[in-house]
């Protein structure tokens, strides 16, 4: 497995069928349906199902990703929606942006465990101090299951992990849950998954 990440991304997103489904996140759609319509990023958002959903709900969304085909799916799944999303081709430590989000959407944004606390720490700089995170990612205990997720452990989460590479934010909510995951043919099934919803405090005050 020599493969890069963005060649495995590629392949994985170059069939016609959407891999992931079009459907949102279920915990994204929740959280974001209690929120006024804002600003939301959304990193390595793959084929477009939670931008997607964002900009039918009226939010304005800004989403990248590595994958060239991520953002051809992405596109046509909205123009299908009629709506508009910012999509970006990059990589998440060159992403940029002139402006600050309201929300930040982390779903399923498994970064190789080398970059992972840079690679958050740099995207949490463009999150406005009160915005919000929201976040759903495979937990350590989801190693060997087949409902999805990367193979390597430290790509997965712990909610110590979690506390460490978010300092900044004070959790309304951090569980480790076990859920049923149904989303297209490569989330599917029982998985264990880390959920938050942190606000980005001042630390000045």
């Amino acid at each position: 497995m020599n493969q890069n990440p963005t060649e495995f991304w590629n392949v994985r997103y170059g069939n016609e069928e959407f891999i992931y489904g079009e459907k949102p996140n279920k915990f994204f759609k929740e959280q974001i349906d209690k929120l006024k319509p804002a600003s939301i990023l959304l990193p390595a958002e793959g084929e477009g199902r939670n931008a997607v959903y964002a900009a039918s709900r009226n939010w304005d969304v800004v989403a990248f990703d590595i994958s060239e085909n991520g953002k051809k799916k992405a596109t046509r799944l909205s123009e299908q929606s009629h709506v508009t999303i910012d999509y970006k081709v990059t990589e998440a430590l060159d992403f940029k942006s002139i402006r600050g989000f309201d929300v930040i959407g982390l779903i399923y944004t498994h970064f190789p465990s080398k970059i992972r606390q840079k690679t958050f720490e740099y995207l949490q700089q463009f999150l406005k101090v009160g915005g919000t995170v929201i976040f759903e990612g495979f937990s350590k205990a989801q190693l060997g299951n087949a409902s999805g997720g990367p193979k390597d452990k430290k790509m997965l989460f712990s909610i110590e992990e979690i506390k460490m590479e978010f300092p900044e934010f004070e959790f309304n909510f951090l569980k480790e849950e076990v859920i049923e995951l149904s989303e297209g043919n490569y989330h599917c099934g029982t998985a264990s998954v880390i959920r938050f919803v942190g606000i980005k405090k001042n630390l000045n005050h």
